[in-house]
Protein backbone atom coordinates (compact mmCIF):
# COMPACT_ATOMS: atom_id res chain seq x y z
CA UNK A 1 0.00 0.00 0.00
CA UNK A 2 1.17 3.51 -1.13
CA UNK A 3 2.58 4.70 2.30
CA UNK A 4 -0.03 8.36 1.90
CA UNK A 5 -2.63 5.88 2.02
CA UNK A 6 -2.09 4.52 4.82
CA UNK A 7 -5.04 4.55 7.46
CA UNK A 8 -2.59 6.96 9.69
CA UNK A 9 -2.51 9.53 7.40
CA UNK A 10 -6.78 9.33 6.95
CA UNK A 11 -7.16 12.18 9.35
CA UNK A 12 -4.52 14.42 7.19
CA UNK A 13 -6.16 13.95 3.78
CA UNK A 14 -9.55 14.87 5.64
CA UNK A 15 -8.72 17.56 7.19
CA UNK A 16 -7.23 18.71 3.46
CA UNK A 17 -10.58 17.92 2.02
CA UNK A 18 -12.43 20.26 4.47
CA UNK A 19 -10.11 22.73 4.05
CA UNK A 20 -10.56 22.90 0.39
CA UNK A 21 -14.52 22.22 -0.08
CA UNK A 22 -15.19 25.00 2.80
CA UNK A 23 -12.75 27.81 0.97
CA UNK A 24 -15.09 26.74 -2.23
CA UNK A 25 -18.00 27.27 -0.77
CA UNK A 26 -17.04 30.31 1.16
CA UNK A 27 -15.49 31.96 -1.61
CA UNK A 28 -18.69 30.72 -3.85
CA UNK A 29 -21.20 32.37 -1.10
CA UNK A 30 -18.86 35.72 -1.64
CA UNK A 31 -19.07 35.97 -5.24
CA UNK A 32 -22.95 35.41 -5.35
CA UNK A 33 -23.35 38.38 -2.63
CA UNK A 34 -20.78 40.11 -4.73
CA UNK A 35 -23.61 39.47 -8.00
CA UNK A 36 -26.79 40.15 -6.19
CA UNK A 37 -25.67 43.76 -4.89
CA UNK A 38 -24.87 44.26 -8.85
CA UNK A 39 -27.96 42.81 -9.84
CA UNK A 40 -29.57 44.94 -7.31
CA UNK A 41 -28.13 48.31 -8.26
CA UNK A 42 -28.32 47.89 -11.85
CA UNK A 43 -32.12 46.23 -12.18
CA UNK A 44 -34.18 47.16 -14.76
CA UNK A 45 -37.03 49.19 -13.76
CA UNK A 46 -38.69 50.00 -17.18
CA UNK A 47 -41.43 47.17 -16.68
CA UNK A 48 -42.17 47.30 -13.12
CA UNK A 49 -45.53 48.95 -12.03
CA UNK A 50 -46.23 52.77 -12.58
CA UNK A 51 -46.03 55.14 -9.53
CA UNK A 52 -47.17 58.33 -8.75
CA UNK A 53 -44.14 60.66 -9.53
CA UNK A 54 -44.65 62.05 -5.94
CA UNK A 55 -43.53 58.30 -4.38
CA UNK A 56 -40.36 58.88 -6.34
CA UNK A 57 -39.35 62.40 -5.74
CA UNK A 58 -40.17 65.72 -5.29
CA UNK A 59 -39.75 69.20 -7.19
CA UNK A 60 -36.75 70.16 -4.80
CA UNK A 61 -35.10 66.80 -4.14
CA UNK A 62 -31.89 65.11 -6.07
CA UNK A 63 -32.75 62.33 -8.44
CA UNK A 64 -32.79 59.34 -6.64
CA UNK A 65 -30.34 56.88 -8.31
CA UNK A 66 -32.02 53.36 -7.37
CA UNK A 67 -35.19 54.93 -9.61
CA UNK A 68 -33.33 55.12 -13.31
CA UNK A 69 -35.89 53.88 -15.85
CA UNK A 70 -38.95 53.67 -12.92
CA UNK A 71 -42.34 53.74 -14.64
CA UNK A 72 -43.96 57.26 -13.27
CA UNK A 73 -47.14 58.85 -13.72
CA UNK A 74 -47.79 62.65 -13.74
CA UNK A 75 -50.55 65.09 -13.98
CA UNK A 76 -50.40 68.48 -14.75
CA UNK A 77 -50.77 71.52 -16.75
CA UNK A 78 -48.56 71.69 -20.22
CA UNK A 79 -46.41 74.36 -20.98
CA UNK A 80 -46.36 74.35 -24.77
CA UNK A 81 -44.27 77.37 -24.87
CA UNK A 82 -41.01 75.40 -23.41
CA UNK A 83 -41.78 73.08 -26.00
CA UNK A 84 -37.54 72.21 -27.40
CA UNK A 85 -35.70 70.08 -29.48
CA UNK A 86 -33.16 67.75 -28.62
CA UNK A 87 -30.45 67.31 -31.19
CA UNK A 88 -28.37 64.27 -31.29
CA UNK A 89 -30.93 61.95 -30.77
CA UNK A 90 -30.55 58.65 -32.74
CA UNK A 91 -33.95 56.31 -33.59
CA UNK A 92 -33.50 52.95 -35.66
CA UNK A 93 -30.29 54.26 -37.10
CA UNK A 94 -31.28 57.86 -38.09
CA UNK A 95 -30.23 60.96 -36.25
CA UNK A 96 -32.88 63.54 -35.40
CA UNK A 97 -34.63 65.08 -32.38
CA UNK A 98 -36.31 64.39 -28.95
CA UNK A 99 -39.46 66.79 -28.93
CA UNK A 100 -39.97 67.95 -24.95
CA UNK A 101 -42.49 69.87 -23.54
CA UNK A 102 -42.85 70.33 -19.62
CA UNK A 103 -45.36 69.36 -17.66
CA UNK A 104 -46.38 71.58 -14.78
CA UNK A 105 -46.98 69.30 -11.88
CA UNK A 106 -50.41 70.45 -10.31
CA UNK A 107 -50.96 74.46 -11.40
CA UNK A 108 -49.90 76.26 -14.20
CA UNK A 109 -47.30 77.77 -12.27
CA UNK A 110 -46.23 74.42 -10.36
CA UNK A 111 -42.19 72.73 -10.86
CA UNK A 112 -42.37 71.65 -14.00
CA UNK A 113 -41.60 68.10 -15.26
CA UNK A 114 -39.87 67.73 -18.36
CA UNK A 115 -41.60 65.59 -20.82
CA UNK A 116 -39.88 64.07 -23.93
CA UNK A 117 -43.36 63.02 -26.57
CA UNK A 118 -41.03 61.43 -28.99
CA UNK A 119 -38.90 61.52 -31.82
CA UNK A 120 -38.65 63.77 -35.27
CA UNK A 121 -36.34 63.74 -38.03
CA UNK A 122 -36.27 67.42 -38.13
CA UNK A 123 -38.21 69.69 -35.76
CA UNK A 124 -39.90 70.82 -38.86
CA UNK A 125 -41.79 67.43 -38.38
CA UNK A 126 -43.05 67.63 -34.89
CA UNK A 127 -46.45 68.57 -34.16
CA UNK A 128 -48.19 71.55 -32.26
CA UNK A 129 -47.46 70.92 -28.68
CA UNK A 130 -50.31 69.92 -26.51
CA UNK A 131 -52.12 72.75 -24.22
CA UNK A 132 -54.12 71.97 -20.77
CA UNK A 133 -54.70 69.40 -18.55
CA UNK A 134 -52.88 66.31 -19.48
CA UNK A 135 -51.85 63.27 -17.80
CA UNK A 136 -48.76 60.64 -19.19
CA UNK A 137 -47.14 57.67 -18.15
CA UNK A 138 -43.12 57.63 -18.44
CA UNK A 139 -39.70 56.17 -17.71
CA UNK A 140 -38.03 58.55 -15.28
CA UNK A 141 -34.63 59.50 -16.20
CA UNK A 142 -32.29 61.87 -14.46
CA UNK A 143 -31.22 65.46 -16.09
CA UNK A 144 -28.36 65.03 -17.83
CA UNK A 145 -25.03 66.62 -18.12
CA UNK A 146 -22.16 66.22 -21.14
CA UNK A 147 -20.73 68.95 -20.90
CA UNK A 148 -22.11 70.12 -24.65
CA UNK A 149 -22.61 73.74 -24.81
CA UNK A 150 -25.98 75.45 -26.11
CA UNK A 151 -24.26 77.79 -28.77
CA UNK A 152 -27.75 79.52 -29.49
CA UNK A 153 -30.17 80.33 -26.88
CA UNK A 154 -32.54 82.01 -29.15
CA UNK A 155 -33.48 78.90 -30.74
CA UNK A 156 -35.49 76.13 -29.74
CA UNK A 157 -32.97 73.21 -30.25
CA UNK A 158 -31.06 72.05 -26.87
CA UNK A 159 -27.78 69.71 -26.97
CA UNK A 160 -29.07 68.13 -23.88
CA UNK A 161 -31.52 67.52 -21.52
CA UNK A 162 -29.86 69.97 -18.92
CA UNK A 163 -32.22 71.64 -16.46
CA UNK A 164 -30.20 74.76 -16.76
CA UNK A 165 -30.69 74.87 -20.57
CA UNK A 166 -34.24 73.70 -19.89
CA UNK A 167 -34.89 76.74 -17.79
CA UNK A 168 -34.20 78.89 -20.23
CA UNK A 169 -37.45 78.51 -21.52
CA UNK A 170 -39.83 78.28 -19.14
CA UNK A 171 -40.90 80.79 -16.39
CA UNK A 172 -41.27 78.23 -13.06
CA UNK A 173 -39.04 75.75 -11.71
CA UNK A 174 -37.83 72.26 -13.13
CA UNK A 175 -37.61 69.00 -11.54
CA UNK A 176 -33.91 66.97 -11.54
CA UNK A 177 -35.45 64.79 -14.12
CA UNK A 178 -37.13 64.20 -17.07
CA UNK A 179 -39.52 61.59 -18.36
CA UNK A 180 -39.23 59.48 -21.52
CA UNK A 181 -43.30 58.71 -22.68
CA UNK A 182 -44.25 54.70 -22.85
CA UNK A 183 -46.38 55.08 -26.42
CA UNK A 184 -47.51 51.70 -25.58
CA UNK A 185 -49.29 52.96 -22.09
CA UNK A 186 -53.14 53.16 -22.47
CA UNK A 187 -53.16 56.42 -20.67
CA UNK A 188 -50.85 57.93 -23.44
CA UNK A 189 -53.17 56.58 -26.08
CA UNK A 190 -54.81 59.97 -26.77
CA UNK A 191 -51.74 62.02 -26.37
CA UNK A 192 -49.68 59.83 -28.64
CA UNK A 193 -52.04 59.48 -31.45
CA UNK A 194 -52.41 63.19 -31.76
CA UNK A 195 -48.74 63.45 -31.81
CA UNK A 196 -48.19 60.83 -34.31
CA UNK A 197 -44.42 61.03 -33.24
CA UNK A 198 -41.88 58.42 -33.29
CA UNK A 199 -40.88 56.43 -29.47
CA UNK A 200 -37.65 58.07 -28.09
CA UNK A 201 -35.51 55.70 -27.13
CA UNK A 202 -34.11 55.68 -23.44
CA UNK A 203 -30.93 57.06 -22.73
CA UNK A 204 -29.67 55.77 -19.55
CA UNK A 205 -30.50 53.05 -18.18
CA UNK A 206 -29.09 52.12 -14.30
CA UNK A 207 -25.19 50.46 -14.18
CA UNK A 208 -24.02 49.49 -11.07
CA UNK A 209 -20.98 51.46 -9.70
CA UNK A 210 -17.40 49.43 -10.09
CA UNK A 211 -17.40 49.58 -6.11
CA UNK A 212 -20.73 48.28 -5.33
CA UNK A 213 -20.22 44.43 -3.72
CA UNK A 214 -16.00 45.15 -3.88
CA UNK A 215 -15.54 43.75 -0.49
CA UNK A 216 -17.21 41.15 -0.81
CA UNK A 217 -15.51 40.14 -4.33
CA UNK A 218 -12.17 40.60 -2.46
CA UNK A 219 -13.61 37.86 0.26
CA UNK A 220 -14.20 35.53 -2.52
CA UNK A 221 -11.07 36.08 -3.79
CA UNK A 222 -8.99 35.56 -0.23
CA UNK A 223 -10.89 32.10 -0.06
CA UNK A 224 -10.05 30.97 -3.35
CA UNK A 225 -6.03 32.12 -2.20
CA UNK A 226 -6.66 30.35 0.72
CA UNK A 227 -7.79 26.81 -0.64
CA UNK A 228 -5.37 26.94 -3.46
CA UNK A 229 -2.98 27.02 -0.72
CA UNK A 230 -4.44 24.48 1.31
CA UNK A 231 -4.29 22.33 -1.65
CA UNK A 232 -0.27 22.93 -1.99
CA UNK A 233 0.35 22.36 1.32
CA UNK A 234 -1.44 18.59 1.16
CA UNK A 235 0.29 17.85 -2.10
CA UNK A 236 3.59 18.82 -0.96
CA UNK A 237 2.68 16.67 1.98
CA UNK A 238 1.53 13.61 0.12
CA UNK A 239 4.48 13.83 -2.52
CA UNK A 240 7.22 13.45 0.89
CA UNK A 241 5.25 10.93 2.11
CA UNK A 242 5.51 8.78 -0.84
CA UNK A 243 8.93 10.21 -2.09
CA UNK A 244 11.03 7.00 -2.05
CA UNK A 245 14.24 7.48 0.41
CA UNK A 246 17.52 8.35 -0.72
CA UNK A 247 20.07 5.75 0.42
CA UNK A 248 23.29 6.89 0.60
CA UNK A 249 26.73 4.46 -0.87
CA UNK A 250 28.54 3.72 2.12
CA UNK A 251 31.84 5.57 1.41
CA UNK A 252 35.59 4.16 1.26
CA UNK A 253 37.13 3.89 4.78
CA UNK A 254 40.32 6.07 4.25
CA UNK A 255 43.81 4.23 4.42
CA UNK A 256 45.14 3.80 7.91
CA UNK A 257 48.18 5.22 8.64
CA UNK A 258 51.57 2.77 8.84
CA UNK A 259 54.11 3.04 10.57
CA UNK A 260 56.73 4.26 8.30
CA UNK A 261 59.89 1.41 8.51
CA UNK A 262 62.72 2.28 10.42
CA UNK A 263 66.07 2.31 8.24
CA UNK A 264 68.60 1.82 11.05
Amino acid sequence: MTPALSPRYWGAHLLALVLVAAAAGLGWWQYAAYQAQQEAEARDLTRADPVSLAEVMGPDDPFPAPSVGQPVTVEGTWVPTGTVYVAGREHQGTDGFWVLTPLAVGGADEPALPVVRGWVASPHDATAPPEGAGSVQGWLQPAEGTGAADDDRTDDVVPQVRTADLIQHVEQDLYGAYAVVDHDAPVNEALVGADALEPADLAALPRAAGSTGLRNLLYALEWVIFGGFAGFVWWRYVRDLTRAPVVEAPSEPEPEDRPVASTT
